[in-house]
């Protein structure tokens, strides 16, 4: 069987998983204080609702993020590898940032950054 040692690994580490969730669950304290089990540990107290609704261009904005993030963090092994690639390889990269560039002023023109 050529996966018998996948199966053995993951069935010990199930294992594994389930005693030290029920160790934890047994030996563990359970002191419920009313400052512990409180919803805020700060001191303050809730300014409104917790299920209240978020506003979409919260989600826009850090997806947004996330995305130019992720396409700038090729930088890093592109500057590294600078010195050996050919010309193809600047060229490749400058294509690479100015579709980056147009995306992003895309997105700022159309309003998506304003908060």
């Amino acid at each position: 069987m050529e996966y018998g040692s996948l199966v053995v690994v993951w069935c010990f580490a199930a294992t594994l998983v389930a005693a030290l969730y029920l160790l934890s669950y047994l030996l563990v304290p359970k002191n419920y204080d009313l400052e512990k089990v409180s919803a805020y540990e700060c001191g303050f107290d809730p300014f409104e609702d917790s299920r209240g609704r978020f506003d979409v261009r919260f989600y826009l904005v850090s997806i947004l993020f996330i995305i130019f993030d992720l396409e700038v963090s090729f930088l890093f092994p592109w500057s590294l590898t600078l010195g050996s690639s050919d010309l193809f390889g600047w060229f490749a990269m400058v294509v690479f940032l100015t579709v980056l560039t147009i995306g992003f002023l895309y997105e700022w023109l159309k309003g998506a950054l304003n908060w």
